[in-house]
């Protein structure tokens, strides 16, 4: 079992990250920590294989956690699941051994594949001791050749999902299945549905806005990279 610590300040998010991390069959959440304080106490106490980090804490950034967690020897792995899209950010998290960098927001897809693919590279790596150019190769690329992307589901074509992710691409915000219906002229039924099989299938990322009494509004962006 691969035990994962989930770092997050927003005490939500950190939730629905850790509910994802329990959905993935091999993946256990050792815990969660809101800054990055209560993430080193964590890592004292050994036995955690993965740190599913966020960049923005508030005693100190993620990167400067990263950093740390070198210095003091620990060999835990890290994904950063972050908000921080600029390219230095990016570059440094590379520079301190980040294996995966994963843009909020993201879907259970989104996060479901890096923690697959980083299941397969450990599997890969404990049944070797020595590495030819080609196992090396696999190796360095099993993480970064993961991929959200899958086949449309039956009853779903080709058209109307470009017609939704035009829509979602020339928004400048989230959009509910409500407006994603009005801007594209199709049923709210239609919409919710395509929605939601395009959030399973990892093409969307799903946010959620909460109001002050009710059900939090399902928001809706086109994922990073998704084609």
């Amino acid at each position: 079992m691969i035990e994962v610590l989930v770092v997050d300040d927003d005490f939500r998010v950190a939730e629905i990250n850790a509910a994802y991390v329990a959905r993935v069959p091999g993946f256990r959440v050792r815990a969660k920590a809101h800054n990055a304080a209560q993430a080193l106490a964590v890592l004292e106490g050994g036995g955690t294989d993965l740190v599913l980090l966020d960049q923005y804490l508030p005693d100190e950034t993620g990167l400067s956690l990263v950093r740390r967690i070198r210095e003091l020897g620990h060999h835990t792995d890290v994904i950063m699941v972050t908000a921080a899209r600029d390219i230095a950010t990016v570059q440094t998290a590379m520079r301190y051994g980040a294996l995966q960098y994963l843009v909020k927001p993201f879907s259970f897809p989104g996060l479901r594949v890096k923690l697959e693919a980083y299941a397969q590279l450990r599997r890969t790596l404990d049944g070797a001791e020595q590495a030819e150019q080609e196992e090396v190769d696999r190796i360095f690329g099993t993480l970064r050749t993961a991929t959200t992307t899958a086949p449309l589901p039956k009853g779903h074509s080709a058209p109307t999902t470009e017609l939704i992710r035009r829509v979602l691409l020339g928004a400048a915000r989230p959009l509910s299945a409500h407006e994603v219906a009005q801007r594209s002229g199709l049923s709210r039924s239609t919409a919710q549905r395509y929605l939601k099989r395009l959030e399973e299938s990892g093409r969307l990322s799903l946010t959620l806005k909460y109001g002050e009494t009710g059900r939090p509004e399902h928001r809706y962006v086109w994922a990073t990279g998704a084609s």
